[in-house]
């Protein structure tokens, strides 16, 4: 990540802050402090606390066994090592804040879904007079339009996945696990060049499992006639794809050809109603109208879609309710599904990008439930 990369975020952050009248915004390790350092740290015991405000160098207050790491940002932060005796640390953090200016009356946003209240303590140790904020469509706003160099790993990301996927369908057949299918499936995720770090455990779900959209793998051995619904991504410099395609063991009843085809025709029409100008309530309806229409709308639980980036669930979420607006450089799900508790569940998902005048579908393997597996 080059220097004026993140010297831009760091002058759209200001600009953010002195709207939203922050004072300041503290992060912890984790997708928005490497948004905005082009560096991991690790979230643990020993503190890692980034404070950003609109006027000063941002402040990275770490662990002295940190400070290597921290010597490859290069983009201006101020750095307040501490060491491993915590009766010292109070003084480092008070250093820190009076170098930005929050040493006073001050209001800090934060980010609630990342925000520790370890690290609230000790800032508020450090200046009782700091107020805390949840702020976050601050960073979202930030990372909700993807630039070319995003787009370029999310691309790549992608195609990892596909590849892995076409890898592992020859393993896939009645008398084989659901584990051994995800594990397979892991292992050529690493093979065809995924980040070490996957976006989340892949899902394969088989018989009534697959009702369960947030199935975790389990022993259950696969048989004739089960759909399986496999859920998997892959990481690429950082950034996610997010995939689901339901396949069939040797024979495709009538009942679950027609709910695929059901959800098939949601799948097309969530990714034909994706343009910028258009509400992601729109999309989302647009793929529920299908499911509904069908009679199956009970069985449509969750929603269209969610945003894809350096996080596999972020901004933009594709909802009924939420008026957003899409516009170009948003890149997310579209993957409607049906699920019937006891019987099987069926899903299909993309990853969708809006472009300046219309949307692109960046996943390209087949959609139609697939029958896998030889008698």
């Amino acid at each position: 990540m080059t220097v004026s990369t993140l010297l831009n975020r760091h002058t759209a952050l200001g600009a953010l802050l002195l709207n939203a009248r922050l004072d300041g915004f503290a992060l912890l390790p984790g997708a928005n402090l490497y948004y905005l350092t082009g560096v991991h740290f690790h979230l643990f015991e020993r503190p890692v606390i980034a404070l950003f405000t609109s006027h000063f160098p941002p402040i990275l207050i770490l662990p002295e066994l940190e400070m290597e790491k921290a010597r490859q940002i290069n983009a201006g932060f101020q750095l307040f090592p501490y060491s491993e005796n915590p009766s010292t640390w109070s003084g480092v953090v008070q250093q820190a804040l009076a170098a930005c200016h929050l040493d006073r009356v001050c209001q800090v946003g934060v980010d609630p879904y990342q925000f520790r209240l370890l690290e609230m303590r000790i800032l508020e140790d450090a200046n009782p007079n700091l107020s805390f904020t949840t702020a976050p469509q601050i960073t979202a706003r930030l990372r909700i339009r993807k630039d070319k160099k995003e787009m370029d790993a999310i691309r790549k990301a992608v195609t990892i996945a596909q590849e892995a996927l076409l890898a592992t369908l020859p393993l896939i057949n009645s008398g084989v696990t659901e584990k051994q299918v995800a594990s397979e499936l892991t292992i050529q995720l690493l093979r065809c060049g995924s980040d070490p770090h996957l976006p989340f455990t892949p899902i394969v779900a088989s018989g009534p499992n697959s009702a369960n959209p947030h199935a975790t793998p389990t022993d259950r051995i696969l048989s004739v006639g089960d759909l399986v619904v496999i859920d998997w991504g892959a990481f690429y410099q950082g950034y996610c794809s997010d995939l689901t395609r339901t396949f069939a063991i040797q024979v495709l009843h009538s009942r679950q050809a027609e709910v695929g085809e059901i959800v098939l025709a949601a799948n097309q029409a969530g990714r034909s109603a994706c343009a910028p100008g258009i509400s992601t309530e729109q999309v989302d309806q647009s793929a529920r109208n299908v499911i509904d229409q069908a009679g199956f709308g009970k069985f449509f639980i969750h929603r269209t879609g969610h945003g894809i980036g350096l996080e596999p669930h972020e901004e933009p979420y594709i909802r009924g309710g939420n008026d957003m607006i899409l516009e170009s450089g948003m890149t997310f799900t579209i993957e409607p599904g049906v699920y019937l508790a006891g019987e099987f569940g069926v899903r299909i998902e993309d990853n969708v990008h809006i472009t300046s005048d219309g949307a692109e579908s960046l996943s390209d393997l087949a959609r139609q439930i697939k029958i896998l597996g030889e008698p």
